[in-house]
């Protein structure tokens, strides 16, 4: 069990960076594959989503981080919390990702639904095990130690 370390904001924005990226990957695949399989293939309209996706859930995306840091505060962040953390990005993010397809894709058809339905499988493996491994990932032991190195030779 990891014990809880408060994570710096800096942090937040570098997770919420390194999500994105991987997100932003499996949503242009997903809207590439499902707007394939009902014969509207359209790259354009899969990096376009992506694109917005990934500038709108940046910013929304580091408020959740946020609002889990306060949440936790001195806890134990067990496989079980994750899990909880996740079902709640689950529906923030598969409601935006609903909202943002139907916009670019001017309907909120099935079409919208299905991508949103597919990406929530996706993701939601996709982002439990990149908050596991967020969580080994020694960030501040670096930066301080980096510091340190900084100061002894200046």
């Amino acid at each position: 069990m990891a014990r809880y370390i408060r994570a710096s904001h800096i942090r937040s924005i570098l997770k919420g960076i390194s999500w994105r990226m991987i997100a932003t990957f499996d949503t242009v695949i997903v809207v590439l594959a499902v707007t394939c399989l009902f014969d509207e293939c359209s790259l354009e309209n899969a990096l376009k989503i992506g694109f917005a996706e990934f500038l709108i859930k940046l910013a929304i995306y580091y408020v959740h981080e946020r609002f889990w840091e306060r949440k936790r505060k001195g806890q134990e962040i067990t496989a079980q919390r994750t899990l909880y953390k996740t079902i709640s990005w689950r529906v923030i993010a598969t409601t935006t990702t609903f909202i943002i397809a139907g916009a670019i894709l001017e309907s909120f058809d099935i079409i919208a639904l299905s991508i949103a339905s597919v990406e929530s499988v996706t993701k939601f493996v996709l982002y439990y095990y990149h908050e596991r491994i967020w969580l080994k990932l020694p960030l501040g032991r670096i930066r301080n130690a980096f510091l340190r190195k900084l100061k002894g030779n200046g």
